[in-house]
């Protein structure tokens, strides 16, 4: 859902990109680490514990065999990531090794974790571990974490993709089908707060606020759809399509959500408000490279620490 804090939970732990992480979204499990392993908890901000002592967020942490850490509710955001040295030993299915829900397949034996799963790590989780903690840990002093359980380092990486407003802006380029609504549905679009309902999910995002209305009745051929596609079902309240959503729908398409904003809009809990504003193309590329140029920074000043390009 957020690929942005999927990448830097990985490069907290010295993993490629493509390395499987565990996504949680608004309340965290408790799990249960059989070897010594190093991991790292980044994205939206949750009550973590280690026993009973706070586990440090978007850094690396080494953690004891044995060692209890508890993921409590999120306090700010919607889906944190958490890596482990070497990746969750998954099999790649279609290029990915990702769950795809809707379609049972993917991940974890195509579905969520449920209490009793046991995740495999790498085969040499503990000696990846240790090796990339001794190199993260190697310019500064390295302190604890939960008494004896765990290690930590005294550096962190900032957040990317949370907002600092309480009603945060999305940019949206005009929908294919803009130009059908009425005059005040546009208007109301762009000029209204909107609320993400309860009912959404990783297909897509409802948004509660004004119903928009067609100008006329019209029928629309089911056409492709994509990441960030806003489309109005005939309620007159949108979805914003997220990263398990159809490849094709027959709702008319108010907007499009730019690439760079979708994974601020991907932290919006459910009952959070957002606004959208009007960009235009070249807008929409420049704050795209601009996000790309922020991640790619933050990559590489987290492998300097670790003095190492990735493995």
């Amino acid at each position: 859902m957020d690929p942005v804090s999927h990448r830097i939970a990985n490069a907290l732990v010295g993993n490629r990109d493509d390395a499987a992480t565990l996504e949680i979204a608004l309340s965290g499990p408790v799990l249960l680490f059989t070897r010594d392993a190093l991991c790292a908890l980044y994205g939206a901000r949750f009550a973590a514990s280690l026993d009973d002592t706070a586990l440090p967020m978007a850094r690396p942490v080494h953690v004891r065999a044995g060692t209890p850490v508890h993921i409590g509710r999120a306090e700010d955001g919607c889906f944190a990531y958490l890596a482990v040295a070497g990746g969750l030993d998954v099999p790649v299915v279609l290029g990915s090794r990702s769950t795809y829900l809707p379609g049972e397949f993917g991940g974890w034996r195509g579905r969520a974790l449920e209490r009793g799963s046991v995740l495999p790590l790498a085969h040499d989780v503990e000696a990846l571990s240790a090796e990339r903690f001794a190199r993260a840990s190697r310019r500064h002093r390295a302190s604890g974490a939960g008494g004896e359980s765990a290690r930590t380092v005294t550096w962190f990486a900032p957040a990317l993709t949370l907002s600092e407003h309480e009603v945060p802006v999305m940019r949206v380029l005009p929908g294919l089908h803009r130009d059908l609504f009425d005059e005040g549905s546009g208007k109301v679009f762009l000029r209204d707060v909107w609320r993400v309902a309860p009912d959404s999910n990783r297909i897509g995002f409802r948004l509660l606020g004004p119903k928009l209305a067609l100008a006329e009745p019209t029928e629309i051929l089911s056409q492709p759809t994509c990441r960030g596609t806003v489309q109005v079902p005939p309620d007159g309240q949108p979805i914003a399509l997220m990263a398990d959503h159809q490849t094709t729908g027959g709702y008319p398409k108010v907007a499009e959500v730019i690439s760079a904003d979708i994974p601020r809009l991907a932290q919006r809990p459910p009952g959070a408000s957002v606004r959208f504003a009007a960009a235009t193309l070249d807008e929409a590329d420049a704050a795209r490279e601009m996000l790309a140029s922020q991640v790619e920074g933050l990559i590489e000043r987290i492998l300097w620490e670790f003095d190492d390009e990735g493995d």
